[in-house]
């Protein structure tokens, strides 16, 4: 098991294992897509309350749910970067930041979509949506950080500071509805008991869940496996993927697309 983790620690291997990984992960990714909104917007009964508006609650919980995972498992990423100094670590946590910022303003978008024939208005200072916010400056302020400072190695160092004192967050938006007096329900699903939904409505929940965080990991590793080769154009086994130059050349243009026009 070692070895495998130390293999995927490589570039070379982590870009070959992803390739791999991705059309598979794709593919159940789509099934449970499809099987999650069936069973949530035509097999899922109506809410005795809430009627139909409830199931927003089908992509509003898992992009809540994935916001906080995300931002999670950028935090592990930074510190085993920090510590051990691993490439393939800085990696997927820079190309982790953009997909835990959209799955945040999604979870807040569509909790203003549901809040307001709930509550009464699109927004509301609520200590969980406050917190959910504060998530969402603390992904963007993490991508201008990274984005700002040209080094690699000294952008990953800055942005995985930055990602392990927001942690500090992240328990904040989870018990804020039992700190204190907020207009969210307390947990329902992660309940010790026994979850207070029903299974009909939990079913599709569930698998919406899975889905998302299938879909996170598809495109993460697609968009590391992107800037994987950028960071190891120059070496070897890049070297042997595209032996036509074809990988230099798409650099070379696109600096040139970036670059500022010279003005006579």
């Amino acid at each position: 098991m070692w070895l495998f983790f130390h293999k995927l620690a490589s570039p070379k291997h982590f870009y070959r294992i992803a390739g791999k990984l991705i059309p598979w992960l794709g593919g159940l990714t789509l099934i449970l897509f499809l099987a999650g909104l069936y069973l949530g917007l035509i097999v899922a009964p109506p809410d005795y309350q809430q009627g139909e508006s409830y199931r927003i609650m089908f992509v509003h919980v898992p992009s809540a749910w994935m916001s906080l995972f995300i931002y999670v498992f950028m935090a592990a990423l930074s510190a085993i970067g920090l510590i051990w100094n691993i490439k393939l670590a800085d990696v997927m946590a820079s190309s982790s930041a953009a997909l835990g910022a959209w799955f945040t303003f999604l979870a807040l978008a569509t909790g203003s979509l549901w809040g307001k024939p709930m509550w009464g208005a699109w927004w509301v200072w609520d200590a969980r949506l406050t917190s959910e916010l504060i998530l969402l400056f603390l992904y963007l302020g993490y991508i201008a950080l990274v984005s700002a400072i040209e080094d690699k190695r000294t952008a990953a160092r800055a942005g995985g500071v930055l990602i392990l004192v927001g942690v500090v967050n992240i328990p904040i938006i989870h018990y804020s509805v039992e700190w204190w007096n907020t207009l969210h329900q307390g947990p329902t699903v992660t309940r010790l008991d026994k979850p207070s939904i029903h299974l009909s409505m939990l079913l599709p929940l569930l698998i919406m869940a899975l889905a998302f965080q299938l879909y996170y990991f598809t495109v993460v590793l697609m968009r590391a496996r992107v800037e994987v080769l950028e960071r190891e154009r120059r070496s070897g086994w890049v070297q042997e993927l595209f032996p036509d130059g074809s990988l230099e050349r798409a650099d070379v243009m696109h600096q040139q697309h970036s670059s500022p026009v010279d003005l006579p």
